[in-house]
């Protein structure tokens, strides 16, 4: 699909507890909502899709151009959650769909900041799900791969002062402030996925449908509980 025909999208991340939509026109955010509650995501994503388009926004779900999921990493189960509820709709609305990292969700939010930015995401069993970015005025110039390590195994991604986000980066704070040189820990309302910066990640590349990994499939990163008790087994 050309990238400049594209008009309007819906972004979701449903890869931690919190959940994060978005539509952003013509490269402009015209509404973005986040929840954090115990109502599971199956309880409330179709419905926060159907208020902010009927009811925020104006609009309707013919008017999206594209959809785009979270694609991990994450909870597995929230990511299946919010991927199922995108292929969905792009198979009713017969619209184009994308996965996008849940790490690009928290890193673009710091796209300005002129020092790496390294996000760690919890993934429990004190590990993170973690990348480190640099930006440059904007755009990415250099993404690690993505990983899930310890804590101090991401520090050691890093070199020099770095900013730190995502909920990893609370969860092993101490840890970040005693190993890290001169950190910077980002502020906690920042540390949430975020489906508008999901859509900041994608448009800042010339070639942001064409990769394989921005497919609509989970990327988990490594395997779950089930699977590793069952190797163990």
């Amino acid at each position: 699909m050309d990238k400049k025909r594209i008009k309007t999208i819906l972004s979701l991340s449903t890869a931690e507890q919190g959940c994060s939509l978005a539509i952003v026109d013509k490269n402009v955010l015209v509404c973005e909502e986040f929840w954090d509650t115990r109502l599971s995501h199956s309880r409330r994503v179709l419905e926060m899709i159907d208020h902010m388009l009927s009811k925020r926004v104006g609009m309707a779900l013919e008017d999206i151009d594209i959809f785009c999921a979270a694609r991990g990493p994450g909870s597995f189960t929230g990511l299946r959650i919010g991927i199922s509820v995108i292929k969905g709709l792009c198979l009713a609305m017969e619209k184009p769909g994308m996965g996008v990292s849940s790490l690009d969700g928290i890193a673009f939010r710091f796209a300005h900041c002129s020092i790496p930015v390294c996000v760690m995401m919890d993934a429990r069993r004190n590990e993170v799900y973690c990348a480190v970015y640099q930006f440059d005025q904007g755009r990415l110039v250099f993404k690690t791969k993505e990983r899930v390590v310890s804590p101090k195994d991401a520090i050691r991604m890093t070199k020099g002062p770095s900013l730190f986000a995502g909920s990893g980066s609370k969860a092993y704070q101490d840890i970040i402030e005693q190993n890290a040189k001169n950190p910077v820990i980002a502020s906690n309302f920042l540390d949430c996925v975020s489906a508008a910066a999901m859509v900041t990640s994608f448009s800042s590349t010339d070639n942001f449908l064409d990769p394989p990994e921005n497919m609509l499939v989970p990327s988990y990163i490594r395997k779950s509980d089930a699977q590793l008790q069952f190797v163990q087994k």
